[in-house]
């Protein structure tokens, strides 16, 4: 075991983790507890919906309106609008995207395709629609296409590593 006979048993412990994990999946590839559908659906549409929601009912304007406003320490007022809170929803929910890019699976494929349409359909609406031309949508834009370009990085990355994992 002097020269690397001890990576071959470390090896062995994978693919046996590995085979395990297949028996629990399944005979269709799919995680008992439903959470495949979880890993599909690209999450960076929800502070989009909210925003084609306010601004199509109520225009710019309810976007950019303050909800509420703080006196800091210093005696300034902290205004905190409703855009500025779907960019901070748009940041979490950026974060959870970029977790879930790790794997390597047909759902994160998936994901990225999804993802990728959401950014095509943030950019026409911002190039198209009137209402839609604001910084807070083209931040939550910037965001998808981040939220595109990490995955397949992340993705190809982790496959690459799992690759060289196996050889």
């Amino acid at each position: 075991m002097a020269n690397g006979g001890d990576q071959g048993f470390f090896l062995g412990m994978m693919a046996s983790r590995r085979a395990r994990e297949r028996r629990a999946a399944g005979e269709d590839g799919q995680t008992r507890g439903g959470g495949a559908l979880f890993n599909i659906f690209p999450l960076m549409v929800i502070p989009v919906i909210i925003y084609s929601i306010v601004a199509l009912i109520g225009g710019q304007e309810a976007v950019s309106s303050v909800l509420f406003s703080l006196t800091m320490v210093s005696g300034e007022q902290w205004n905190l609008s409703l855009g500025d809170i779907l960019i901070i929803l748009g940041l979490i929910f950026l974060f959870i995207e970029t977790v879930k890019a790790a794997g390597s699976g047909t759902a994160t494929i998936m994901n990225h395709g999804l993802s990728m349409l959401v950014f095509v359909i943030c950019l026409a609406l911002f190039l198209l629609v009137g209402s839609f031309a604001t910084s807070v949508f083209f931040i939550l834009m910037s965001m998808t296409l981040i939220d595109t370009l990490a995955g397949f990085i992340i993705t190809i990355v982790a496959a690459r590593r799992d690759l060289a994992v196996a050889e």
